[in-house]
């Protein structure tokens, strides 16, 4: 284990939201994680900030774990698992927040372990020809990239400033179209079309320094079955990529 992954300690603890498990030093927190919200105060909403309805001694209110706004039962009624805030258990969301985390439990269940589990590229560092046969995985904590080879990097998350995912097109002509990801300036997201992912371009503030630091990766041309194993790695960390991307206005 990684010095950068040896001191996560997580604790339980209860808010009013419910049972969260969390990693003791708020430094360990995973970049994907979510601040709680506070709760819209009880006596700032008299009706449903959904449907309108008025509160009474029948009708209920209800706060949404994900964004904090009041609703009455029906339309807050659904208890779904919400990891990016660590809940144990699955909580009560609104009708629209609960088709977020629907949807983010997906990257939780399948993304997030094939980027842990990581696969081989030849990793080409800047300013540099020469390149090197290395495993990429993201950290358990999630928290750093690490690529292992004959030589070792750990690459924040929260320090990563661009994600350029290059793809090759399946028909003449759209070879080298690049979907291309901006985590922490404002540009917007493109998707890629028929396209199959190939390699990645990560560029990163370095600790320490001014500098921007930059890494090429590129899927491994030895074997098939690596070959697939890179291209799923990719399309998982451009999931990744997006999520942190949505995630700032959030």
């Amino acid at each position: 284990m990684s010095g950068s992954e040896a001191h996560d300690v997580k604790k339980l603890v209860r808010s009013p939201s419910g049972l969260r498990m969390v990693p003791e030093s708020r430094a360990a927190r995973s970049p994907f994680g979510l601040e709680e919200p506070p709760w819209v105060p009880d006596k700032e909403c008299p009706r449903c900030m959904q449907c309108d309805t008025k509160f009474d001694f029948i009708t209920r209110k209800h706060h949404c774990r994900r964004c904090g706004k009041c609703f009455c039962d029906k339309c807050c009624s659904k208890k779904v698992p919400l990891p990016r805030m660590c809940f144990v258990d699955p909580v009560r969301q609104c009708a629209e927040c609960a088709l977020i985390s629907q949807k983010e439990t997906e990257f939780y269940d399948k993304q997030l372990k094939v980027l842990m589990n990581g696969a081989t590229f030849y990793v080409t560092p800047a300013r540099s020809e020469q390149s090197e046969l290395m495993v990429c995985r993201l950290s358990n904590n999630q928290r750093y990239l690490f690529l292992d080879g004959n030589s070792h990097y750990e690459i924040e998350i929260a320090q990563i400033s661009t994600v350029q995912i290059l793809t090759e097109g399946f028909t003449p002509g759209e070879k080298e179209i690049h979907t291309y990801t901006s985590l922490l300036e404002s540009e917007h997201i493109t998707e890629g079309g028929n396209t199959r992912a190939t390699g990645m371009l990560l560029q990163y503030k370095v600790p320490g320094s001014e500098e921007l630091g930059l890494m090429k990766l590129t899927a491994s041309e030895d074997f098939n079955s690596n070959k697939k194993l890179s291209a799923t790695w990719l399309a998982a960390m451009h999931k990744a990529a997006k999520l942190l991307y949505e995630s700032r206005d959030q």
